[in-house]
C-alpha cells in the first residue's frame, strides 16, 4: 500500500507526521528486543526533492547513492539537414531551428524522446543529463530513500519518479510512506499518482483552509484518490477546517494540539515517537483508519 503524506502549503508539519507514521508501522511488526528484519516491510520516501529533510529526523545509513536525470537530445549537425521536424513535435519548444542548425535548450526538455523517435535522418540521440541524486539505505527496521534536486534545476519531477521507483523495490507489496513535496503542482501530483490513500496535513486556519481546499481537488477531484486529513497545532485558529471537512465528507483522522515540546523535538532533530512515546499508538491508529479508508 502506498500512502502519500501531502498539504497545500508548507510547514504544516507534514514531515513530522510522514516520520511518525512510518515509525509507528515499522516498529509495530517487529518485537521488542528482536532485531530488525533483514527485509523491511515499512519504508519512507521523502520525495520532497528540493529540501528533503526527513533524514534529520532519521540519520538512515545510505548504502546506494545514484545520479539521475533526463534524457536530452544531442544532434549530429554531419547528418541533420535542418528540415524544422524535431522542433515541430517539440511539445515543450526545447529546439529550435535557426539558419539550418539546430538548438537544444536542455532545461526545457523533459525527456519524451519525441525528436529523436521523428528525425527522418536519425540524426539524434538522447544523452542523459544529470538533474539530482537518488540515496536509498536504511533507519533501523524502516527503509528509506530521498532525492536531491540539483541547484538550479527547475525540475523536480524525474528525480521523484526515480526515488518512488527505488521505493517500490525496497519493500514489494509492503507499505510505502510517500514525504511529498508541498504545494499543489507538478512534483506533487507525481508523489500522489499511484498512490493507494493521500492524507492532507493542515492546520486550522484561513490559510491552512485555503491550502487544504487545492490539495483536496488534486488528490481527490484530479486523481480520485481517497483522502483523510489530520488537523495540526490544534487550540489555535478557528473552526473553518472543520467545517469544510464536514460539508465535503472529508473524516478527519488525528488531530495534534499545538505542543511546545513537539517543536523543541523538531529543533533537535528527534523523531516525534522518541521524543513523546505516547503518540507511537494514536499514529498506529492513525495507519488503521487509514487501511479502513482504503478498503471503502
Amino acid at each position: 500500500m502506498i500512502v502519500t503524506v501531502a498539504s497545500g502549503k508548507g510547514g504544516t508539519g507534514k514531515t513530522t507526521v510522514a516520520v511518525s507514521l512510518a515509525l509507528a508501522v515499522a516498529t509495530d511488526t517487529v518485537l521488542p528486543g528482536q532485531a530488525p528484519a533483514d527485509d523491511p516491510s515499512v519504508v519512507l520516501l521523502d520525495c520532497d526533492v528540493e529540501e528533503p529533510n526527513a533524514h534529520l529526523f532519521l540519520r538512515p545509513s545510505l548504502d546506494l547513492r545514484r545520479e539521475v536525470g533526463v534524457l536530452t537530445p544531442v544532434v549530429d549537425e554531419t547528418r541533420c539537414t535542418g528540415c524544422r521536424r524535431c522542433a515541430e513535435v517539440c511539445a515543450y519548444h526545447a529546439l529550435a531551428v535557426i539558419e539550418g542548425k539546430v538548438l537544444v535548450f536542455a532545461e526545457l526538455c523533459h525527456g519524451c524522446g519525441s525528436c529523436s523517435w521523428n528525425c527522418p535522418e536519425e540524426a539524434i540521440r538522447e544523452e542523459l543529463r544529470p538533474t539530482g541524486l537518488v540515496e536509498v539505505g536504511r533507519a533501523g527496521a524502516l527503509g528509506f530513500a530521498q532525492g536531491i534536486l540539483n541547484v538550479g534545476e527547475a525540475m523536480a519531477v524525474p528525480v521523484i519518479r526515480q526515488v518512488k521507483k527505488q521505493g517500490a523495490a525496497v519493500v514489494p507489496g509492503g507499505l510505502v510512506v510517500i514525504d511529498a513535496p508541498p504545494g499543489t503542482s507538478c512534483p506533487v501530483v507525481e508523489s500522489l499518482r499511484g498512490a493507494d490513500y493521500a492524507l492532507l496535513v493542515t492546520e486550522p486556519t484561513p490559510f491552512g483552509l485555503h491550502d487544504l481546499r487545492m490539495a483536496v481537488d488534486v488528490a481527490r477531484c484530479e486523481l480520485g484518490l481517497p483522502v483523510g486529513v489530520v488537523v495540526n497545532r490544534t487550540g489555535v485558529g478557528d473552526e473553518g477546517v472543520d467545517q469544510y471537512c464536514r460539508a465535503e465528507r472529508i473524516p478527519v483522522l488525528m488531530r495534534i494540539p499545538l505542543d511546545r515540546r513537539i517543536a523543541e523535538a523538531c529543533s533537535d532533530g528527534l523523531p516525534l515517537l522518541e521524543a513523546l512515546p505516547e503518540y507511537r499508538q494514536p499514529f498506529r491508529d492513525l495507519y488503521r483508519q487509514i487501511c479502513q479508508g482504503v478498503a471503502g
